[in-house]
């Protein structure tokens, strides 16, 4: 995967002019480096990062120069969700660094349970924290659920990864990553009663006793008068 830059001489407003030819302003920093402003394509950036996310070896092509990096900082626009500034990280090849890897779940179309809506796949690790070469990153931990049983659980030792070349940061082998769960019934709570919502309510049951109490009586002083006749 290789992307095409070129260096930026001018910075601050004049990024702004940038966008109108496709360009977005970057960075590329690392240890014991001093950081490079370079432009690149827009439109390749997003595909190279929806792609390979930030665990894939990227070359970054300047002039005669290329450079292998990740992607470290990715900037959005919060109303169009597109890739605004990216910082790409410059690691040692022979160093072992630490990324977020994602967890991808897959086979979801294929499970009884979630086609027919009575379970829910649970996600307790959106990501997973490896240490690794850097060539040797996962992409991502997938995780099929195709023949899930509600109620089963993976856990961080069942991950399909290459454990002499990858190593967990933060889980332990034990450690939930999902769960197929049952979607319960949600069963609805009467609001609680106020004790004046409550006196208004034996008021108005008790004027309605007394008025359907008048009506019998009435009722019943019609029927002897037509009697005594």
């Amino acid at each position: 995967m290789e992307l095409i830059a070129e260096k930026r001489e001018k910075l601050g407003k004049a990024s702004k002019s940038l966008k109108k030819k496709g360009l977005m302003p970057a960075v590329i920093f690392g240890k014991a480096l001093e950081s490079l402003s370079i432009t690149v394509p827009q439109v390749e950036v997003e595909k190279a990062y929806n792609a390979g996310g930030e665990t894939t070896l990227i070359d970054i092509k300047i002039g005669n120069q290329t450079e292998k990096v990740l992607f470290k900082e990715v900037q959005e626009d919060p109303l169009s969700g597109k890739i605004i500034h990216v910082g790409f990280y410059k690691p040692n090849l022979k160093e072992l660094t630490e990324a977020q890897v994602p967890v991808e779940i897959i086979g979801e179309e294929n499970n009884e349970f979630l086609k027919t809506g009575g379970a829910i796949v649970l996600i307790l690790a959106n990501e997973i924290a490896v240490e690794a070469l850097p060539t040797d990153l996962p992409h991502a931990f997938e995780i099929d659920v195709s023949d899930m049983q509600i109620g089963d659980v993976v856990t961080a030792g069942q991950l399909k990864y290459d454990t002499s070349k990858v190593s967990l940061v933060d889980l332990e082998a034990g450690d939930m990553v999902i769960k197929l769960d049952k979607i319960e019934e949600q069963v609805e709570e009467e609001a609680p009663v106020s004790e004046e919502e409550a006196l208004e309510k034996i008021e108005a049951t008790e004027e309605t006793t007394a008025e359907e109490g008048e009506e019998d009586e009435e009722g019943k002083e019609k029927k002897e008068k037509k009697e005594d006749k």
